[in-house]
């Protein structure tokens, strides 16, 4: 058995129950009707146990000095949890200056990761790197492009955006989970969740749309 510090082992098990239940209140607010009051209850439950895996899953990086490939991971889902309510609040394309901050801060750790990588050599599957980094890359470049796409334009986007944003954040944290409790399985276990995530974005994605032109279609 590792021989754990008193602190490291605390700081696992917080990470371990933050992680937990913020897969059960991210479950929640996708099976739940949009907009509603569970959704919105168990979407904010949601954004503050993710807080507590991004900070726990700092702390054994950093501090502790275990498997920093939980650096990526921690970076893209709480990119993304970061970014997809930042967009449910100002349901704009308005810049500001945190958004702009908390992106350059996560593509210079990104940059960090990959030199790492580079001078240790790769421990891990080169498909879940490439993928889990080129994501994040392009989710983080997206936020930089939609400045420039028109404002009325932009206010028929801001939805889907955070559709795709939550849940990739919600599928991240799950693949961080699987990937962990079933190693023999590598590397469908990692990204097989994300796939899913996809998949289940996309059929909501379809669903807000058609909802939409079916409404514009009434109104006439």
């Amino acid at each position: 058995m590792n021989d754990y510090s008193f602190l490291h082992q605390t700081n696992i098990i917080l990470h371990i129950v933050a992680g937990s239940l913020a897969l059960i209140a991210g479950l929640i607010a996708i099976v739940t009707t949009k907009g509603g009051k569970s959704h919105r209850k168990s979407g904010i439950v949601f954004l503050i146990f993710l807080m507590m895996v991004i900070i726990t899953g700092l702390v054994g990086v950093f501090v502790f000095g275990r498997n920093i490939f939980l650096l990526i991971i921690t970076m893209l889902s709480g990119y993304l949890g970061f970014s997809g309510y930042r967009v449910l609040k100002s349901r704009s394309n308005k810049i500001y200056m945190a958004d702009v901050v908390i992106a350059l801060i996560v593509l210079t750790a990104t940059g960090y990761f990959l030199y790492y990588l580079k001078s240790i050599g790769f421990i891990w599957s080169p498909i879940i790197v490439y993928s889990t980094v080129g994501y994040l890359v392009g989710m983080i470049t997206y936020d930089f492009i939609r400045y420039l796409i028109p404002a009325g334009r932009y206010r028929n986007l801001w939805l889907y955006e955070h559709i795709v944003k939550m849940i990739s954040a919600f599928s991240g944290i799950l693949s961080a989970f699987t990937g962990t409790v079933l190693p023999q399985y590598h590397p469908y276990s990692q990204f097989l969740p994300s796939v899913l995530g996809t998949v289940v974005a996309v059929g909501f994605m379809v669903y807000v749309y058609n909802r939409k032109t079916k409404n514009r279609f009434i109104r006439k």
